[in-house]
């Protein structure tokens, strides 16, 4: 299987446009949407993120979940106070108990570690309640903690707590020792000040903060020892402080200093003391982190494989054997073979194929295919790969992802040098980027790991990772409000920005009922049939004049436009389905190219250039400004164009297609398809139709309440042409000899009909602007 690579503005999402939800819109986007997301990535090439909206799920079942059976109560001691102490080797996320402690940074941002997956499993909520803790009251003070919503954690509440952080280098514990103990009475604290009967609490500041982590542990159980044993107490006691971590290292100091400090009469055995002892050097091994912005980049040792982040990048051949190659293989050993039969079939957009995890331990998989030719070829592939897994993973809401070192295998780039690309990608994915993000480079070779620990460092002196002072100190923020429900759509132009903010505009107002107009319809099977059937909505589907369309009518608006992002999510599907299988096609022919790929590029025209200035000409219309022009190259697609220009001995024509926002990229990529245009009427056959000049096109495809047009200006083959007519299929054969076919057909002097895609090779896209239409209406 082949695979191409992506298309990105200089790398970056440049335009950002915010747009509030309230009413209908915000119940349609909290039940779908991660959904609607991917389906506005799709479409207009826009990263959507989502503020202030709690997507919905069943709360009741949040909130009774029990320990799982991976959970180990390790050890436990009664105080002479009455509070019982224990330790535990469990998930924080789904620990039932009054409230779970988060170790948390002074504002509140929960990027990494402990507090991303808190964030992750309570949902939107945490993240949304501490940014306006901070935007209220400033930043939490190091040794402060503070309440806040658990969201959809199995707890009542969740308690903030900001440790100190060391050096990584140099840790002062005696500095940082009494701001610890000050982090765990502050937690005690609350608990007797909120009448909690359970708390789960981790070991603060041992992670990312560098705590060593045998240190960590004393201070932490004398603390607890002290706050209940060594003072006359008469307040709220609790039944059970849980000391509770996932891995094992941290559990075995926890469960050790539990022993030398509460209970020393009983010894922990010798198993138990040996393996304490050696879990001490690896426990106090940090891993580099860099935080830049929302984004936290991480540097470990291990397995690409073994990794529990939202997404695990693996890198293929071009052929997609999982077997090539020594990551995929890992991987594929690690998930199973159903990831192999997948993987064969799967769509592949802009470089990057994604499936389902299977065996593995994450949400779902991004296989690239890194191969190139050329210093610059190969490190511009590297790092637009890079982005196209970070964009895809913000455009699906994932909040973590992890990278092998790519581009050391199959480009033979330096490890040094794959390096810098990657961390150069991560660094110009955080500019733009609104969220939080997880970004992790796994190694499990030595060389490798260096020589991105001295990239980390170079990057830790340009990103600033220092915490402000605190403004002000609360307590408690249960009782304030989140940030206002808002859409934040980012792309690389303005045009997409408002072809997306126009289409959701027109999405939400429809009142009961959606019309969906898309000729890829024609391609459902009996899956898409099935899934209709299930959404139990009036369904109706028409093909007119060559125009296919579903219509969706209900009672209810908001489940009408939830059933039409399900048809759009559909649409989707099998448009990338559609793709990677013309790409076969278009490879197939067994052209002479450097690399089984089909890339694309779109270039920009130079406004002030003699370029601009004749494309501007040649797309004259008195209605129309043109706005942007981009050259469009694709090796693949004009190879093919000149073995058509041979066979039909025919001189090209320039002629022009006007098109939807949605598939200019696929006419760059696959090039023209009867799908992506169908005219006004089909009168001269069900093929593709150009125009010879913009006034043509304008009449021939009819678009109302659009600000911006796009057309397509193509060198066109219509060789020996005849008039054409309402339901051909194919060219009608010579009168003279039955056995041969015109090359097209037409409609008059200015309208040619293709049935061959390789007949039109796509030149530029050029964005139009009508000249006399206000700015789209306000959102709503």
């Amino acid at each position: 299987m082949k695979t191409q690579p992506v298309q990105l503005c200089s790398g970056t999402m440049e335009k950002k446009l915010q747009l509030p939800l309230r009413g209908s819109s915000l119940d349609i986007v909290s039940r779908c949407g991660p959904a609607l997301g991917e389906i506005i990535h799709n479409k207009f090439g826009c990263v959507a993120t989502f503020d202030g909206v709690d997507f919905k799920s069943d709360l009741s079942i949040a909130q009774q979940k029990k320990p799982t059976a991976d959970a180990q109560k390790r050890f436990s001691v009664m105080l002479k106070s009455g509070v019982e102490v224990s330790v535990w080797k469990a998930d924080l996320t789904e620990f039932p108990v009054d409230a779970v402690v988060n170790a948390a940074n002074s504002k509140l941002e929960h990027y990494g570690g402990l507090a991303l997956a808190l964030s992750k499993a309570g949902g939107p909520k945490v993240q949304q309640e501490s940014d306006y803790y901070i935007k209220k009251y400033g930043d939490v003070e190091t040794g402060g903690a503070v309440i806040g919503d658990p969201g959809l954690l199995p707890c009542k509440m969740i308690i903030h707590a900001v440790g100190p952080q060391l050096s990584r280098y140099r840790p002062n514990v005696s500095k940082a020792e009494p701001l610890l103990k000050k982090t765990i009475r502050s937690i005690l604290v609350l608990v007797e000040k909120k009448h909690l009967e359970t708390v789960a609490i981790p070991a603060i500041s041992s992670g990312l903060f560098h705590y060593p982590l045998p240190k960590c542990a004393e201070a932490i159980v004398l603390t607890v020892k002290e706050f209940y044993e060594n003072r006359s107490f008469s307040g709220h006691l609790p039944k059970e402080i849980r000391l509770v971590n996932h891995d094992e290292p941290t559990v075995r100091e926890m469960e050790r200093a539990c022993h030398q400090i509460l209970d020393p009469k009983t010894s922990m055995s010798y198993s138990q003391a040996a393996a304490g002892g050696r879990s001490r050097g690896a426990a106090g091994t940090s891993t580099p982190t860099v935080k830049m912005g929302n984004v936290i980049l991480t540097l470990k040792k291990g397995k690409i494989e073994e990794q529990q982040t939202d997404v695990i990048v693996n890198t293929i051949s071009p052929s997609r054997d999982l077997k090539h190659g020594q990551i995929s293989s890992a991987v594929l050993q690690k998930a199973g073979p159903e990831l192999q039969k997948e993987i064969k079939s799967a769509p592949c957009t802009n470089n990057v194929i994604s499936t389902k995890s299977y065996k593995l331990r994450c949400k779902e998989v991004y296989h690239t295919c890194c191969y190139g030719h050329g210093t610059d070829t190969v490190q511009q592939t590297l790092l637009k790969s890079v982005l196209e897994c970070l964009w895809r993973a913000a455009a699906k809401q994932r909040m973590s992802i992890s990278f092998p070192a790519i581009g050391t295998g199959g480009l033979s780039l330096s490890k040094a040098k794959a390096a810098i690309i990657m961390s150069e990608a991560v660094a110009n994915f955080a500019q733009t980027y609104p969220d939080v993000m997880e970004v992790c480079f796994v190694t499990s070779d030595d060389y490798t790991f260096k020589d991105f620990e001295g990239q980390m460092q170079s990057l830790h002196q340009k990103a600033s990772s220092s915490f402000t002072p605190a403004l002000e100190y609360r307590d408690d923020f249960r009782d304030t409000k989140p940030v206002s429900p808002q859409i934040c759509l980012m792309a690389c132009s303005a045009e997409a920005l408002l072809e997306a903010k126009k289409w959701l505009s027109d999405l939400f107002r429809s009142s009961g009922t959606i019309h969906i107009y898309n000729n890829f319809i024609q391609h459902f099977g009996e899956k898409e049939y099935q899934q209709l059937a299930h959404l139990h909505q009036h369904i109706k589907e028409s093909f007119v004049k060559g125009h296919a369309s579903i219509t969706v009518n209900g009672d209810s608006h908001e489940d009408v436009v939830v059933a039409g992002l399900q048809v759009e999510a559909m649409l989707c599907t099998i448009q990338m389905k559609f793709v990677t299988e013309e790409e076969n096609t278009m490879l197939d022919a067994k052209l002479p190219l450097p690399t089984k790929t089909v890339s694309f590029e779109r270039k920009t025209v130079n406004h002030n250039g003699p370029l601009f200035s004749d494309i501007a000409y040649r797309s004259k219309h008195q209605a129309l400004q043109v706005v942007k022009a981009e050259k469009v190259e694709n090796d693949v697609l004009e190879m093919l164009f000149k073995l058509k220009k041979n066979q039909i001995d025919a001189r090209p024509q320039r002629m022009f297609q006007r098109i939807p926002a949605q598939f200019c990229e696929m006419v760059c990529q696959i090039g023209f398809h009867a799908e992506f245009a169908p005219p006004e009427d089909t009168a001269y056959g069900e093929g593709i139709y150009f125009a010879r000049n913009v006034t043509t096109a304008m009449e021939l495809w009819r678009e109302h309440n659009e600000e911006y047009l796009y057309f397509v200006e193509a060198e066109v083959l219509t060789g020996n042409s005849t008039p054409g007519k309402r339901g051909l299929i194919l060219p009608p054969a010579l009168e003279t000899n039955p056995q041969m076919f015109y090359d097209s057909v037409k409609g008059g002097n200015d309208i040619a009909v293709l049935f061959s895609s390789y007949q039109a090779l796509p030149k530029h896209i050029i964005t139009c602007k009508l000249v006399n239409l206000s700015t789209v209406s306000s959102f709503i």
